[in-house]
């Protein structure tokens, strides 16, 4: 049991509830927030996160990235921990949940049929690109692509799509708040993946710091950091109404030490603010809403 939570990367699910936390405080801000919608997104949303870490573990240890080189934590598949036959089972069962859980959740939002074939199109995109991260042939998380990808599902589509559900409407504003959670996250991944370079590099992952280099991968995972935020701002200025809506700049400190940390600390060090970045995107969606309520 404990390896498969630790597979699972539990560290990793304040990510899944910080995009669904988003879209549902701005539908809040419209009057049409729907606890019901809310709690069987947050649900579909943990279920891919969680499919996602173990189809990652099981197609690093495929490919090679999950080897003695790497500074991270053990993975569950290459340290023999689990077998590749029982997470191949896993990834089907939390594939499955997923889908069960995201086409209930459609029922639900009573939509038309030709909303609910985009949305049910989505979905299964969203099954795939967890799959398909370190899995496959040409895996899109070893071309590079793995940041745009966590930016379009844990921002653009994750924090929108369930706006949407609850709305059922759209504007043109939301997208900014909206890239925030999307680059936070990209930021999360970006830590994992300087902390990873050289196995990565061995292994033929061509991540984005691999790509880079570890000064401009540095250079990168600021830039994230401080565009999101400026999105954020630029979304309480033209929705202005009182100086409460700035409540969110209380993670600013915490956005700030983890910037330094990654710019300064060595690759090897890094793995402890990986969680912390994760956790301050949590707080910053949690911030950003009490300010909506408030």
């Amino acid at each position: 049991m404990k390896s498969w939570i630790r597979a699972a990367r539990l560290r990793t699910l304040p990510l899944a509830l910080a995009s669904i936390g988003m879209g549902s405080f701005l539908a809040h801000a419209y009057h049409s927030f729907d606890f019901q919608i809310f709690a069987l997104s947050l649900l579909t949303t943990l279920l891919l996160q969680i499919l996602s870490n173990l189809a990652n573990d099981y197609g690093d240890a495929i490919h090679g990235a999950d080897s003695a080189d790497r500074k991270g934590p053990s993975r569950a598949v290459q340290s023999g921990e689990i077998t590749r036959g029982q997470m191949r089972t896993a990834i089907f069962i939390f594939a499955f949940l997923s889908l069960l859980s995201g086409s209930y959740l459609l029922y639900v939002s009573d939509l038309s049929k030709s909303t609910l074939y985009i949305f049910l199109t989505l979905g299964l995109l969203s099954i795939l690109a967890a799959v398909l991260y370190t899995n496959g042939k040409l895996p899109y998380g070893y071309v590079g692509l793995g940041d745009f990808f966590v930016f379009l599902f844990f921002g653009i589509v994750g924090v929108l799509g369930v706006f949407y559900l609850q709305v059922k409407t759209m504007h043109w504003d939301v997208w900014l708040p909206a890239a925030s959670c999307g680059l936070f996250t990209v930021a999360v991944l970006n830590i994992n993946n300087i902390r990873d370079i050289d196995s990565d590099k061995l292994a033929g992952k061509f991540s984005i710091p691999v790509r880079l280099g570890l000064r401009r991968a540095r250079i990168y995972h600021v830039s994230l950091l401080g565009l999101g935020l400026l999105l954020s701002i630029i979304y309480v200025v033209l929705n202005f109404n009182s100086p409460t809506q700035f409540l969110f700049l209380l993670v600013v400190p915490l956005l700030f030490a983890n910037a330094k940390s990654v710019s300064t600390k060595p690759k090897e060090e890094l793995d402890p603010f990986l969680k912390q970045m994760a956790i301050t995107n949590l707080v910053f969606v949690l911030t950003f809403g009490l300010s909506i309520i408030l």
